[in-house]
């Protein structure tokens, strides 16, 4: 990213932008979803879409979400590129047929006659209080499935750039914003055209000592343990794959081989889940310059508590990461 950019947009506001900007570059993009079009969602990530764009291409639909799903797979195979909005990650239970038996499956099973050029944009991420229901990271079930890629941004230039070269790209992309990022987190943004290609990992900072492989907003987490770990003297260097699928494993390898140790940070479930697949990862790739075990953590095996003392527990934060990597690193 060049240097001489001044300019800083929050996450939802570079999703907006990016948006807006495919839709005036290709009239074939619409918008699906619950409340996105007067309301702009529940986070208002899309306020702002329907005056320019018209109820056409930002439409409202009803509140089923396996309906306009399928709505948007079949318009994808006729022509268009719909980008579907599920408010909440907790309800991509009610779409999984669409995306998981259609949409990943009708290239493969018509010996690529048929393409599903669509994105499904929805959030993840806990500690909003929005209890059980509202607050899991379930972007390991769609990552299983061969067919879809995953995109799972951490930073308003990320996103920007990896959610223009989703609605361009020629299969069915989840992509996965952090709901607490949306307003909360802001950063540099060209105002130049851009794009950031899928399955690219970014080192966002670069160290010696130890890898902090993070996702989404566990980057900044991990990015806050590195900060505590360079005041004892150790040097971390923080790994975002942002892609899930297709997968830098080059990058994340490669990195662990230099520092010989790494752990793994997502706020998805531990058990099962995207932290198992990257430590995996890294220790086939990076056995034998590993000095230690792959370190994963996730958030708790448990329901997502409505309880602000009880959430808070549930998902790693810089200090339990600094005190894993202290640990690893031999340091008391």
């Amino acid at each position: 990213m060049p240097d001489a950019i001044k300019r800083e947009l929050t996450f939802a506001q570079a999703v907006r932008e990016a948006l807006a900007e495919e839709m005036r570059r290709d009239t074939r993009v619409c918008i699906l979803g619950e409340d996105v079009a007067e309301a702009g969602t529940p986070f208002k990530v899309l306020s702002g879409l329907v005056e320019e764009f018209g109820t056409e291409r930002v439409l409202d639909t009803p509140i089923s979400e396996a309906g306009f799903t399928g709505l948007a797979v079949g318009a994808a195979m006729t022509g268009l590129r719909p980008v579907v909005d599920i408010m909440f990650g907790d309800f991509l239970t009610l779409t999984m047929d669409q995306m998981v038996n259609q949409a990943a499956k009708i290239h493969y099973m018509s010996g690529g006659k048929w393409k599903v050029p669509m994105v499904l944009r929805t959030t993840l991420g806990a500690t909003r209080r929005s209890a059980a229901q509202h607050s899991q990271s379930l972007h390991a079930w769609l990552c299983h499935v061969p067919g879809l890629k995953v995109v799972i941004p951490s930073t308003p230039y990320d996103a920007k750039g990896l959610l223009k070269t989703a609605i361009r790209d020629e299969n069915p992309v989840i992509f996965f914003e952090d709901k607490m990022m949306h307003h909360k987190l802001k950063g540099p943004v060209p105002a130049e055209e851009y794009t950031i290609p899928l399955g690219v990992a970014d080192i966002k900072r670069v160290g010696t000592d130890i890898t902090l492989v993070g996702t989404s907003s566990m980057v900044q987490v991990a990015l806050g343990a590195a900060d505590l770990l360079a005041e004892i003297g150790i040097s971390a260097e923080v790994v975002d794959p942002r892609t899930l699928w297709p997968l830098d494993e080059k990058t994340l390898i490669e990195s662990a081989k230099k520092t010989s140790r790494a752990i793994v940070i997502d706020e998805g479930y531990h058990r099962y889940g995207v932290t198992a697949e990257l430590a995996s990862v890294i220790a086939e790739g990076a056995f034998y310059s590993l000095d230690g075990p792959v370190l994963r953590m996730g958030a708790m095996h448990i329901p997502i508590p409505f309880s602000p003392p009880l959430e808070d527990l549930t998902v790693a934060t810089p200090r339990t990461v600094f005190e894993a990597a202290r640990k690893l690193c031999g340091k008391r």
